[in-house]
């Protein structure tokens, strides 16, 4: 079953002078098509101006298709009726955490979101244990955000999202404002909820070395979609991603240069245990 499905989806930013005339158009987003299955991990890589922004707020419902139509969960996104039960369904997290963190106290902050909904007391207490576990925090529930590393405060961002039982989670450039452990932290609580979970994610960054263990990639330049397919197809095109200003991952990059020097290495490599084993054959 598709979970989120575009047709035909164009969305233009229109600049107006000071007395509200059409200076220019933008186009962000040109005729994307592009569908998910419930319980994939979708990776959407693109450079700075690439459209991929612009297409993840559009699964929530915050940017609405010029032309074409998205659907979440069967739901017309451009139904005003139906932006409650979209953003429900599928979650949004954000770049940065200490704008989505608004309680004093961390498991505050998780409930906020349920309590919206309208849960009972009693489930609430249940989500926010719930969702503080999955992401590895629970044992931080007491505290305050602001004693928090910028990985941990992203998990509790994501922890808030997952107590509203989304099916899927939409993640626009969430390791962007990171270290590189605070990066992994992320990441490999995205994959947990992925793999143990069956939630959908959606992950929207530019850093390529986290899309790796994605089901599917795909890659925009331009506001439209570029390339698509799984991580092994999408790496072994090297010089087009550059093109795209794409940085490869080290690990691929290296092994494509001594494949490139007539070292018998496989096309693609995608981790350094995959790198040593071609070395020591």
């Amino acid at each position: 079953m598709k979970i989120i499905k575009s047709k035909d989806v164009t969305f233009e930013y229109i600049k107006r002078d000071e007395n509200g005339e059409v200076e220019g158009i933008n186009k962000a987003l040109d005729n994307i098509n592009l569908d998910v299955k419930e319980g994939e991990f979708i990776s959407i890589l693109g450079a700075n101006g690439s459209g991929k922004s612009t297409f993840a707020k559009h699964i929530n419902s915050i940017l609405m298709p010029t032309e074409g139509t998205l659907w979440v969960d069967g739901m017309d996104t451009s139904d005003e009726d139906k932006i409650l039960d979209i953003r429900m369904t599928a979650g949004m997290v954000f770049q940065n955490p200490d704008n989505q963190i608004i309680g004093q106290v961390i498991e505050e902050d998780v409930a906020f979101g349920p309590e919206n909904m309208g849960v009972e007391t009693a489930q609430i207490r249940e989500r926010v244990d719930e969702a503080l576990k999955t992401v590895g925090m629970l044992d931080y529930k007491k505290n305050s955000p602001n004693k928090l590393s910028g990985g941990q405060k992203q998990r509790v961002s994501i922890a808030g999202v997952l107590a509203m039982h989304p099916k899927c989670i939409v993640l626009d450039e969430p390791t962007a404002m990171l270290d590189p452990a605070g990066r992994k932290e992320v990441i490999r609580a995205l994959r947990a909820l992925n793999d143990v979970e069956k939630i959908t994610i959606i992950l929207i960054t530019h850093y390529m070395e986290e899309t790796i263990y994605s089901d599917r990639i795909f890659v925009m330049n331009k506001g439209k979609i570029a390339m698509e397919g799984t991580p092994r197809e999408i790496f072994t095109r090297v010089e087009e991603l550059e093109e795209f200003r794409l940085e490869i991952p080290q690990i691929t990059r290296l092994a494509y240069e001594l494949r490139k020097e007539g070292m018998r290495i496989p096309e693609c490599v995608l981790t350094i245990k995959e790198l040593c084993d071609a070395l020591s054959r």
